[in-house]
């Protein structure tokens, strides 16, 4: 299936190279230079997925990332950035960016991180039995809505990154069953290197805090002793 992709970035060698491989794995791209030009003709197209320069002129990248985020529908996001600080890296996860790369990245990487988020959209989009017709998952208080990404418990919305919430939602769809950090790393991620384990810990503690009534009794993300975690059996 072919997908639309809008890449927002001022150095014209590097978008206009991303946009020649992205026709190798059947993706139709347009160029935006700076953050105006990138919200306008995004709000003009229909796009499956934004590649977004964190430094830009006019509005940067994490303004950029913050409008688009702001909209009501979802839309992947991949993040470019030329500074390699963890700070700058959290920040645009933060802001809702789906995944990044740091300058200067491979095309083979790329492409792999662009195909990884398309079959994360498409996991989202497949019926799953506990999943209700309107395309609801509820479980207790929790209601997970994975055609908005929104999620609330007891009625309140919870403000969660895109990573949290894919990670929320890859548990909802298969209660009971347990995952370890490496499978959680492939699934959510859509990657697996050896040493991240840890950001998965620090997802999950951080998913806790904002959805469970108490993170360190939790009631929906449990923990498998020495094998990972579980969404509780519906």
């Amino acid at each position: 299936m072919s997908h639309s992709i809008l890449i927002i970035e001022d150095d014209p060698d590097i978008a206009r190279l991303v946009q020649m491989h992205l026709r190798d794995i059947d993706c139709e791209a347009d160029i935006a230079t700076d953050g105006n030009e990138g919200i306008s003709r995004f709000k003009a197209g229909d796009y499956d997925l934004v590649i977004l320069d964190l430094m830009l002129p006019g509005r940067d990248g994490i303004s950029v990332c913050r409008d688009l985020r702001s909209r009501e529908s979802y839309i992947p996001i991949l993040m470019l950035t030329a500074k390699s600080s963890e700070l700058d890296r959290v920040l645009g996860l933060e802001m809702g960016a789906d995944d990044y790369l740091t300058k200067p990245f491979s095309i083979p990487e790329l492409m792999a991180r662009v195909k990884a988020l398309f079959r994360r959209v498409d996991a989202l989009s497949v019926p799953h039995v506990q999943q209700n017709s309107d395309g609801l998952i509820r479980y207790g208080d929790l209601t997970i809505d994975q055609s908005k990404h929104r999620v609330s418990v007891a009625g309140r919305e919870v403000d969660l990154t895109a990573r949290e919430f894919e990670l929320l939602a890859c548990f909802a769809r298969n209660p009971g069953r347990v995952y370890s950090r490496t499978q959680l790393l492939d699934q959510v991620w859509g990657y697996n290197h050896e040493g991240y384990e840890h950001t998965v810990n620090t997802h999950i503690n951080r998913l806790r805090a904002k959805i469970e009534k108490n993170a360190a009794d939790p009631k929906y993300i449990l923990t498998v002793w020495g094998v990972g975690y579980k969404f509780a059996e519906m």
